[in-house]
Parts: structure tokens; C-alpha cells; sequence
């Protein structure tokens, strides 16, 4: 027996939701990321490994909501990507910090903090996250 989830079954923070949010119309690119995370997600997870399940499991609890919130661990979760550049991290922060409520103000100053630690290496990630950004504000009509 596995600690993961049925494959298919979206885990908390190892996949976005299957529909949007809000009953808004994703952009193109970002209904080409949800739909490969969660087909390869459940590829992967279909696997039945004892240690990737458990850590797809780790990484979704860790996101939960606890004395800190689930906006601010995605904040977090958003400069950590950054620092890493990681676009599909940065993509999936960015997309569930909209779905936290993030403001736009929250999340430039939050990518501030990303910029800072990682340095100048991190300019194309962020020139990516802003683009990210912008989509999922027109997804909510906040542009």
C-alpha cells in the first residue's frame, strides 16, 4: 500500500485543478500546462513507487493551510521557484497564487524578493512569471 493517491486523483499541490476557477477560460498556454502536469502526474503516480508517491504526497501537505496560510506558503513556494528557476514551478505558484487571491501588488513584491536572492540570473524567469502573470489576470477580466 502506497501513501499516494488513486491515479487521476489531483493531490494538493502535485496538480491544479481540472477546471478553472471561477468559471473564467484559461489561456491557451496555461490549459496546456494544467492538462500535461495532471496526464503526466497521473503517469507518474501510476507507477505505484513507494518514495515518489510519498513525496508527491509531502509536497502537496506542505501547501496546506496551518499557522502559515496557504497564500503565504505560495508566495513562498513562488520565490523559492524563482530562485531555482524553475518555469513549470513558477507557472504552477503563479497560477495558484491568482487562485489564492494574491494581488498583483503581493506578487511583484514578492518576485522582488526572488530577484534579490537569486540575482540577475533570475531576469528571464521573472520576464516569464510577469508574462504567466498577465494571463491570469486576463483569465480574471483584472486587466
Amino acid at each position: 500500500m502506497t501513501d499516494a493517491p488513486t491515479p487521476g486523483t489531483p493531490t494538493p499541490g502535485t496538480s491544479m485543478p481540472s477546471t478553472p476557477p471561477h468559471d473564467h477560460v484559461e489561456s491557451d498556454a496555461l490549459a496546456e500546462f494544467r492538462l500535461f502536469r495532471e496526464r503526466m502526474n497521473t503517469r507518474i503516480l501510476g507507477e505505484n513507487n513507494l518514495v515518489i508517491n510519498r513525496f508527491f504526497n509531502l509536497d502537496g501537505r506542505a501547501y496546506e493551510g496551518g499557522v502559515l496560510s496557504v497564500k503565504t506558503k505560495e508566495l513562498l513556494g513562488l520565490v523559492a521557484s524563482l530562485v531555482l528557476r524553475c518555469d513549470d514551478c513558477i507557472t504552477y505558484h503563479i497560477v495558484r497564487c491568482a487562485e489564492e487571491g494574491v494581488s498583483r501588488d503581493e506578487v511583484f513584491e514578492t518576485m522582488s524578493i526572488g530577484l534579490i536572492v537569486g540575482g540577475s540570473i533570475v531576469i528571464p524567469h521573472l520576464r516569464r512569471a510577469v508574462d504567466r502573470w498577465d494571463e491570469t489576470e486576463k483569465m480574471r477580466g483584472t486587466t
